[in-house]
């Protein structure tokens, strides 16, 4: 009887073991489970900044899409940018940085770095790949442009401070791996207990039985019980029922304080899933050029095809109304004083040839580097209405907060062939590096220059051009044809590189494109007294006359690009693109 008791007592403790397990289980799925979203809000009582960054680390802290809402009064934008963009565009300006969540998980924790008091308008900047105007409230859901880490501005104008009011909304880890294993130790507890209940009763043990089964009968041979040995018989059975009902406790015992744990830290388990420790706090100073950075291009496709449209835009602009202030925002350099000269000779000379026209489509290919510290320099080849060739174009950005602007622009060379260059990014090299070359970028343009100089230069058969690609070949029949005709002048000319301009690109082959300015000087002294030269109209519209005794001199800007063979090599160097314009002319 008394082994029936302990077998109902144990299997009852089962069962309640496992419904409670069942509830703990379905517990997690269910009232226990943790919230699908986090939502936390910067504090009201954060120093004011014109600027405000959101670390790239609290895109991914949580996985899945971020959702920010933010309040300010009038106009305001919020801008994605590269980390180490971001950090370069804010610079010395005072701003507050967005780091993280505080240990509760509602609140954003804000950091704030002393600075300048206000910054340019961000608005518009090369740097953004997306950005987002909103007046009053914006609502902004944080998903990547593309692959790596991605920063957050949010600013007005530059001198009144961000907007305060912001939260963001982040998805939460809303796994319960207890959940199933729970409900299945709960049914099988349960199922275990009921078994219990409903197996037979035994009716061989316990004192019962002791008494009413037979005894070997006393005899000589057959010692006495003593009382030792009757307790000792007696007891086997209840030792034995002892034993396993503390066996069987045990085990319920390590169930029901598991299950016990599991419920009481349900909560707990989902509060923490809900406010996850503040990630380090980085500020832009600090994320600015780190390694993460290194071979990431400075722009995708989407950003330079809005540069290509802005600046074909303002050159549209300029060239219709011969006006070369309305080229200042994305024009400057070579281009930009190649195109003053030329609408001020156009004005005067009415036959004087307009500049090939700068078009953002067709678009052919492009040339970005990986070098992300500044000045940047980036190419594009273009084919559009007006560009009877291909043409290429040089864009260079000076600083964080200037956007790129067109250095140069020229025709590829008829039959020529553009040097295969990733668009994923390249290399770029400075001017004196030969690292894997032929030659450096300044030896190519300076062998440019010595050959475009004299007939007899040394690179004669170490740059070439092709058959129908005849820049240097008319280049030296012009010289020739000018010294032959002028009888009463002494001629010279000179291709000198101008060492700021040049810009060396790895090519996938190993090899490298160099591209940059030589100054074309072009000097004429009269023979013998009395004698006179005479300049062409468009020389004439910049030097004021057609004629000179003292002597003149015309000033040309070339630009060029050269395609340099990897160390090695047999192949000689090649010219890739060529133009030059009149930029200056005087009398001595």
């Amino acid at each position: 009887m008394m082994g029936y008791i302990l077998r109902f007592k144990t299997a009852a403790a089962l069962v309640l073991l496992g419904l409670l397990t069942l509830l703990a289980g379905i517990g997690q799925k269910t009232f226990w489970a943790p919230a699908e979203n986090i939502t936390a809000t910067a504090p009201a009582d954060a120093t004011a900044a014109p600027l405000t960054v959101f670390d790239e680390k609290l895109r991914t802290a949580h996985g899945g899409p971020v959702k920010i809402n933010v309040k300010g009064e009038g106009s305001f934008l919020l801008a994605a940018g590269r980390p180490d963009d971001v950090a370069a565009w804010v610079g010395p300006t005072a701003h507050n940085t967005v780091t993280g969540l505080s240990t509760d998980g509602t609140a954003l924790e804000v950091s704030h770095t002393d600075g300048e008091a206000t910054a340019p308008s961000p608005a518009g900047s090369d740097l953004w790949v997306t950005s987002e105007n909103a007046s009053g409230e914006l609502s902004y859901t944080w998903t990547p442009p593309a692959d790596g880490e991605w920063s957050l501005l949010l600013a007005t104008d530059g001198t009144k401070p961000a907007p305060s009011s912001i939260t963001m909304t982040f998805p939460n880890d809303t796994s319960t791996p207890w959940a199933v294993p729970f409900m299945v130790l709960g049914i099988l507890l349960m199922a275990g207990g009921a078994l219990l209940i409903l197996k037979p009763r035994s009716g061989g043990t316990g004192p019962d039985s002791n008494r009413r089964g037979s005894r070997p009968a006393a005899g000589r041979n057959q010692p006495t019980p003593t009382a030792e040995s009757k307790s000792t018989g007696s007891g086997n059975g209840t030792a034995q029922q002892r034993r396993v009902a503390l066996r069987v406790r045990r085990p319920g015992l390590a169930v029901a304080l598991l299950t016990a744990a599991a419920v009481a830290g349900t909560g707990t388990i989902a509060q923490a899933s809900q406010t996850p420790a503040p990630g380090p706090s980085t500020s832009p100073e600090t994320s600015a050029g780190d390694g993460e950075a290194a071979g990431v291009p400075v722009l995708l496709d989407s950003q330079f095809r809005r540069v290509l449209e802005q600046v074909a835009g303002a050159v549209d602009a300029g060239d219709a109304a011969k006006d070369a202030g309305k080229l200042e925002p994305r024009v400057t350099d070579t281009e930009m004083q190649i195109r003053t000269q030329n609408y001020k000779i156009r004005s005067q000379v009415g036959a004087y040839e307009a500049r090939m026209p700068v078009r953002a489509t067709k678009l052919l290919t492009t040339v970005v580097t990986n070098d992300r510290s500044w000045p940047r320099t980036v190419l594009a080849v273009t084919q559009g209405e007006g560009n009877v060739v291909p043409q290429l174009l040089t864009l260079t950005q000076a600083s964080a907060r200037e956007n790129y602007k067109l250095v140069n622009s020229t025709p590829l060379q008829p039959g020529a062939t553009f040097p295969a260059i990733s668009r994923g990014g390249t290399d770029s090299l400075a001017p004196a590096d030969k690292s894997g070359l032929l030659y450096s970028g300044e030896e190519a343009l300076a062998g440019l220059g010595d050959r475009l100089s004299s007939a007899d230069s040394a690179f004669k058969d170490k740059l070439v051009e092709g058959e129908s690609s005849p820049y240097i070949a008319d280049t030296l029949a012009y010289q020739a044809d000018v010294v032959a005709s002028g009888v009463n002048g002494t001629f010279s000319f000179t291709h000198k590189v101008d060492p700021a301009s040049t810009a060396v690109f790895r090519t996938s082959d190993g090899g490298a494109l160099v591209l940059g300015r030589l100054d074309f000087t072009f000097e004429g002294t009269p023979k013998a007294e009395g004698d006179k030269l005479t300049i062409g109209d468009d020389a004439a519209a910049l030097a004021g006359s057609k004629e000179t005794s003292t002597g003149m001199v015309l000033n040309f800007a070339e630009v060029a690009a050269v395609y340099v063979p990897p160390a090695g090599s047999t192949d000689p160097m090649r010219l890739v693109a060529a133009t030059r314009g009149l930029v200056g002319a005087s009398f001595k």
